[in-house]
């Protein structure tokens, strides 16, 4: 063992160097983990709605209605983060008026970092939930068909294996049915985000 004041001052020296180099590293990850892989929220964009199948016949002497329609929906999620995002399975949902008239899974899935990920889904319409409203005679009669499609997709986040952020993106789009030409007219969307 060798008692040198100058083996001292220099393993002492080394040592303080070591801890520096620590401390700055652990300072820099903490700073670059809050600004630049700070957490950021996934926008979920409705890019078209379209009627893929529409079968309507109106039968006024059995008060009775036979419909049947599908919905083509083209979404985006696009990943604004310097990470993955890892989601959660889902489900898109289609509205009348509040009501529940069909739904799609959305499988889980992984968006790589500063990517965008198209999905096209399918809704399949419940019929039978239409007639059940008041309003869908009305509505008929108009020939518009008012919808709403919900989309929620929640996941995390993982920055460098050391903090973990959940993450909740959610759409809400107003469309129009118009039956006489079986088009979607005016989409008004809202979109939400929680970090």
């Amino acid at each position: 063992m060798n008692n040198d004041p100058k083996h001292l001052h220099k393993c002492r020296n080394i040592c303080f160097a070591t801890m520096g180099g620590l401390i700055f590293i652990i300072i820099l990850i903490v700073i670059l983990a809050f600004t630049v892989f700070k957490p950021k929220n996934p926008v979920i964009t409705v890019d078209s709605v379209t009627l893929a199948d529409l079968k309507f016949y109106l039968d006024t002497t059995k008060f009775q209605v036979l419909f049947n329609v599908s919905l083509d929906v083209d979404l985006s999620i696009k990943n604004f983060n310097k990470v993955g995002f890892k989601y959660a399975d889902s489900a898109a949902e289609l509205n009348y008026r509040g009501l529940k008239v069909g739904e799609v899974p959305i499988p889980a899935g992984k968006i790589s970092a500063d990517k965008t990920a198209p999905m096209n889904l399918t809704v399949t319409v419940m019929a039978d939930r239409f007639i059940s409203d008041s309003n869908f005679f009305a509505d008929v009669s108009g020939g518009e068909l008012p919808l709403e499609t919900f989309c929620e997709i929640s996941g995390k986040v993982n920055i460098l294996n050391l903090f973990k952020f959940h993450v909740v993106s959610t759409t809400s789009c107003d469309i129009i049915v118009f039956l006489s030409n079986s088009s979607v007219g005016d989409q008004n969307c809202n979109y939400n985000y929680k970090v």
